[in-house]
Formats: C-alpha cells, sequence, structure tokens
C-alpha cells in the first residue's frame, strides 16, 4: 500500500513537472542572420501550457513582450500575460525576439513568424487546434504582434525544413497600448529608432506603419489603451481600430481614462484591472476557450 502511494506521488511530481515552462530555440542552430553565439543572438519561445487542459477548443498565444525593441519585459508582459492565459485555458508561448539597435527589421518579424509557425507545427503535441494560433503583443511588441497580423504568407511548400512550409498568419491580435503607426505625430521614436536605424528609407517606414497595411485577411482583433498614455499615445489603437472597421474585419476596442503606459494586467488599478476579463469575454465570443 505505501509502495503504491508513493508510487502515485511521483507520478503527480512527474505531471507537475511537465507543466513548468519549458525554453526552446526558434531554430536548431544559429537562427537566420545571427551576428554571434550569445544569448541576445538566440531567439527563443518559453512554453506555458494550462494545468488539467480540458477537452475541446485548444488556442494558444505567441506573446512578445514591450520594450521600444531595446529591451524585453518579459515579467509583466510576459510571464504575468502567460499565467493569466494559462487561468483560462490557452497556451502561452512567450516570445524572445532580437532586439535593436543589434538588429533591425526584418529580424524581429521573421522571429515572430517563426514562432507562430512553431507553435502551429506542434499544435497536437501542445493540445492545440492549428487554426486557433494567435499573437499578443504590448508596446513595441504590440507593434511586432501587428506587423505579423498585416505582414504574412501561407508559406514555402518547398522548403527543407517542414516548419517553414506552414502559415505565419496569426489567427487573431491582442495588442495593449501597442505602438502602431510610424508616419504620424503618435510614433514612438525610440521603437522606430531600435527597429529601422536613424535613417530608414521612407518606403520601408510606410511599410511598417501598420494601419495603413490592414486588409479584409488581418486577423480578428481586441485592442486596449489608456487615455493618459505620454509614451504611446492611444490613437495608434485608434488608427489601427478604424482601419479594421473600414475594412471590415472584426475588432474590439477599449480605451480606460487613466493609467500610465506599461500597465500589464493593470492590478494595481481597480479600473485597468478589467481589462483582462474584456479580453477574457472577448476570448469567449471568438470561441477561443472552451468549457468555461
Amino acid at each position: 500500500m505505501k509502495r503504491l502511494l508513493w508510487t502515485c506521488l511521483f507520478a503527480a511530481l512527474a505531471a507537475h513537472a511537465q507543466q513548468e515552462p519549458q525554453t526552446v530555440p526558434l531554430w536548431p542552430g544559429d537562427a537566420p542572420g545571427a551576428q554571434g553565439n550569445e544569448d541576445r543572438d538566440r531567439p527563443t519561445l518559453t512554453i506555458f501550457l494550462p494545468y488539467g487542459r480540458q477537452t475541446g477548443v485548444g488556442a494558444g498565444v505567441v506573446v512578445c513582450p514591450g520594450g521600444g525593441y531595446g529591451a524585453l519585459a518579459a515579467n509583466h508582459e510576459g510571464r504575468q500575460i502567460a499565467n493569466f492565459l494559462n487561468s483560462h485555458g490557452l497556451a502561452a508561448f512567450v516570445l524572445k525576439y532580437r532586439l535593436g539597435p543589434r538588429y533591425h527589421h526584418p529580424i524581429e518579424l521573421g522571429d515572430a513568424q517563426r514562432a507562430l509557425r512553431l507553435v502551429r507545427s506542434r499544435a497536437k503535441e501542445f493540445g492545440l487546434q492549428a487554426d486557433r494560433v494567435g499573437i499578443m503583443g504590448f508596446s513595441a511588441g504590440g507593434h511586432l504582434a501587428s506587423t505579423a497580423g498585416t505582414h504574412f504568407d501561407a508559406g514555402n511548400a518547398e522548403a527543407a525544413d517542414p516548419i517553414d512550409r506552414l502559415s505565419c498568419r496569426p489567427d487573431f491580435l491582442i495588442l495593449g497600448y501597442p505602438v502602431v503607426s510610424f508616419t504620424t505625430p503618435y510614433t514612438h521614436k525610440g521603437s522606430l529608432r531600435n527597429l529601422l536605424g536613424d535613417s530608414p528609407d521612407p518606403k520601408l517606414v510606410e511599410s511598417l506603419s501598420n494601419e495603413l497595411q490592414v486588409t479584409s485577411q488581418t486577423p480578428p482583433t481586441f485592442l486596449f489603451h489608456t487615455n493618459a498614455d505620454t509614451g504611446v499615445p492611444p490613437e495608434n489603437s485608434v488608427l489601427f481600430y478604424l482601419a479594421l472597421r473600414k475594412a471590415g474585419v472584426p475588432a474590439e476596442m477599449h480605451i480606460f481614462e487613466k493609467g500610465p503606459h506599461g500597465v500589464g494586467l493593470g492590478n494595481t488599478d481597480p479600473a485597468l484591472a478589467q481589462w483582462p476579463i474584456l479580453l477574457a469575454n472577448w476570448f469567449r465570443t471568438r470561441g477561443l476557450v472552451a468549457g468555461r
């Protein structure tokens, strides 16, 4: 009897260990365009799977922390967000993408696209449906997510790597106080400089001003921002929302009166703490959570 109890205990501990986050590289060797072999040259995904996943619809979210394309807010815009997503039955994959000024576009977008393809390639293993893989980003990470939602392809059927044969189009977007526009007075100049350098080609700047790139194929989108955000003005979200509306893309936007830039889950503010609840309702509306 005692031996059976120990066996059950070890089995439970093993199951729990399997739920602990694991970090994997986006590519098995050097990443394309790598300028070295340091940690900053190796983009990764940290995998957070929900405990005791229910059967039914399985959705996953690639999470892009912000940091002006020069750093990553990996805690309050990464791990904490992953834990929130897990609490609602979604798998989360926190992306460590390469940063400027060491790296410029298209490296960051390539990392995000590879992350989407990689998650989709392992969907069955993660308990996901391959057509339920979205991307979420905050601040500059929101720019990266919105870029992934407006610049995508169906994959290369002739690619030697089977992962590269898959689509990198996200199935939905979640944008928190995102950098969106590079061609208006609302541009976050630090993100622009880190991503494109000091003297970028105006055509490239326009192509990455994502409110100008929305089409009917842009995924359904949830946005939130604060009116008091002076770091990245809320006009960024408004412009993207209006472009989605014009293109006929389902969209939901919430702009809160108070709150600084970079609030994360907003747990310390009773008003801002409502945005994750609104997002959870949006998940239900779009059929992205099951049995809840």
